[in-house]
C-alpha cells in the first residue's frame, strides 16, 4: 500500500549537513558533478557504467519498473537499492554525512527543500535548460527542487490527492453515481446521505484524524482550490487562520457533529487511513490517485478533484523528487538515466502503463488515460492551476510530525470548540521559521 506524505516519519537531523550549497563551477568534472553535469550534452552519456541508485520502500513499483526498462535499452545499468520507509531519512543522512550517496537518490518531496538547501544534490540547472519540453515538466516538483535559483531535482513520481465515491453506496443514498462533490458544500452533503442509509459499519466519510500528513495531503488543496494559500510564498508564515481554511474546518466539525465520520478517524495515524473505503463501508472521502487500481478490485470508484468552497479542482502534487547525489563520480551517466526517465518513454511507456501520473503536461493525454475517464480525471487535476506542491524547509516539523503543531490545530478544530485557531496557526508560524 503506497505511503507517501501522510505517513509520519521520524526525521533524523541534518544539521551537521547543512553544508553550502555545491558550487557550479571549480574543481575537475572527475570529482565534482555539477561541473561534470554543466559539461554534458541533453542526452548525458550511455557508455557501460554502472549506477546506483536509492529508494523508498513506496515507490518499489515505479522504481523497479523504470529501472528495468532502461537498463534492458541502454548500455548503463541501474542497480536499484530499495530501503524500507523509516529507515530512508537516516540512511541518505549517513551516506551524505560519510560522502558515500549513491548516484542517484530520490526524496519526498516535502524533504526536498531542507536537502537541496544542505547541498546533497549536484545542480541540474543547466542540464533542464536544455530538454525541449523543459516547460511542461511539474513545476510544483521542480519548485521545491530550486534553491538560490538553481534547480536540483526532477520528478520521480508523483502522488496526488483526490475524492473517491463509492458509486453503489451513492446509487443505494439516492444520489447520482455519476457526479461526485463540486464544492466542499456538495461534499458533506453527498456524505450525510449515506450516513442517513444507517447501515451497519458504513459511514458517510473518513480522515486521519491524528495524521498531520494526511489532513496536509488532502485539506491543503480544499484551501488551493478555494483561491487562498496555506502558506507565504517564503514558507515561513502560516496562513491556516484565513475564511477558506475555516470553512473546511466546519465542514469536518459538521461531519463529526453529525456522526457522519467514521469512530476510527479521531485515532487514525494514516496506517489504516485507507483501509474503511476499499472495504466498501465509506461513502466519499480524498484519496490518493495511486491507489485507484487497488481500490477499484473491490469497489466501483468515482473520482474528481478536491473541491473547494465555491468550486474549483485542486491536488497536493505529491510524491518524490530525484537527482544526482553531491558524491556522484558518474554524473553524466546518471543525468543520461533521468533525461531518458522524463522523455515520452519513461513517463509514457513505463509510468504511464504503470497507472502513475507522467511529470509531464504534455503527454497527461496518451492511451492508457484515454482507456479510463477517471485515469484522465487524475492527470487533468495534476497540472491544474490551484494544484500545488507546497514548499517550507521546515515542513516536516510543522506538518507531518506526529504531535506537529498542524495536527493540533486540526484536532482542535474538529473534535474541540475550534477557540484556539489564532493561537494553532501562530504556532505552526512559530515552526515554520526556525
Amino acid at each position: 500500500m503506497r505511503r507517501t506524505i501522510w505517513k509520519g516519519f521520524v526525521f533524523a537531523a541534518l544539521a551537521g549537513l547543512m553544508t553550502p550549497a555545491i558550487a557550479a563551477c571549480g574543481g575537475s568534472s572527475d570529482d565534482n558533478p555539477t561541473a561534470a553535469l554543466a559539461e554534458v550534452t541533453a542526452e548525458g552519456v550511455d557508455d557501460g557504467s554502472e549506477l546506483a541508485l536509492w529508494t523508498r520502500a513506496p515507490l518499489e513499483l515505479q522504481a523497479k519498473a523504470l529501472v528495468d526498462a532502461y537498463n534492458k535499452s541502454h548500455k548503463n545499468q541501474v542497480k536499484l537499492t530499495i530501503v524500507p520507509n523509516d529507515d530512508y531519512v537516516a540512511k541518505v543522512g549517513a551516506a551524505a554525512g560519510s560522502g558515500n550517496l549513491p548516484d542517484l537518490f530520490a526524496a519526498d518531496i516535502v524533504y526536498v527543500p531542507n536537502w537541496t538547501k544542505a547541498g546533497l544534490f549536484a545542480d541540474l540547472t543547466t542540464n533542464i535548460g536544455k530538454l525541449p519540453y523543459a516547460d511542461k515538466i511539474n513545476q510544483g516538483h521542480l519548485q521545491a527542487g530550486t534553491f538560490e535559483g538553481k534547480k536540483y531535482v526532477l520528478p520521480f513520481v508523483l502522488d496526488l490527492s483526490v475524492v473517491f465515491w463509492n458509486k453503489k453506496l451513492y446509487k443505494e443514498a439516492g444520489l447520482d453515481p455519476e457526479k461526485g462533490p463540486t464544492t466542499l458544500d456538495e461534499f458533506k452533503e453527498q456524505a450525510l446521505a449515506v450516513q442517513k442509509l444507517d447501515k451497519p459499519g458504513v459511514n458517510g466519510t473518513y480522515f486521519g484524524g491524528n495524521c498531520g500528513g494526511c489532513g496536509v495531503f488532502t485539506w491543503f488543496p480544499m484551501v488551493w482550490a478555494s483561491g487562498a494559500d496555506v502558506m507565504d510564498a517564503e514558507g515561513k508564515k502560516s496562513l491556516l487562520d484565513g475564511p477558506e481554511a475555516q470553512k473546511v474546518y466546519s465542514t469536518w466539525r459538521d461531519l463529526q457533529a453529525a456522526g457522519a465520520i467514521a469512530a476510527g478517524s479521531k485515532d487514525e495515524t494514516g496506517a489504516t487511513w485507507v483501509a474503511a473505503f476499499q472495504e466498501g463501508k465509506i461513502g466519499v472521502m480524498p484519496y490518493p490517485a495511486t491507489l485507484l487500481p487497488t481500490a477499484s478490485k473491490t469497489v466501483d470508484v468515482g473520482v474528481t478533484a478536491i473541491p473547494g468552497v465555491s468550486g474549483g479542482g485542486s491536488t497536493f502534487v505529491g510524491g518524490d523528487g530525484i537527482g544526482v547525489s553531491k558524491d556522484s563520480k558518474k554524473a553524466q551517466q546518471a543525468w543520461n538515466f533521468l533525461a531518458w526517465m522524463m522523455s515520452e518513454q519513461g513517463q509514457v511507456d513505463v509510468l504511464a502503463a504503470n497507472n502513475t501520473t507522467p511529470s509531464r503536461t504534455d503527454l497527461a493525454d496518451n492511451q492508457y488515460s484515454a482507456k479510463d475517464p477517471r485515469v484522465a480525471t487524475i492527470n487533468k487535476v495534476a497540472a491544474a492551476p490551484q494544484s500545488k506542491t507546497p514548499v517550507a524547509v521546515n515542513f516536516q516539523q510543522a506538518f507531518n510530525a506526529p504531535g506537529s503543531p498542524w495536527v493540533t490545530l486540526f484536532r482542535n478544530q474538529v473534535y474541540g470548540d475550534g477557540a484556539s485557531l489564532t493561537k494553532d496557526n501562530e504556532a505552526i508560524t512559530q515552526v515554520l521559521g526556525q
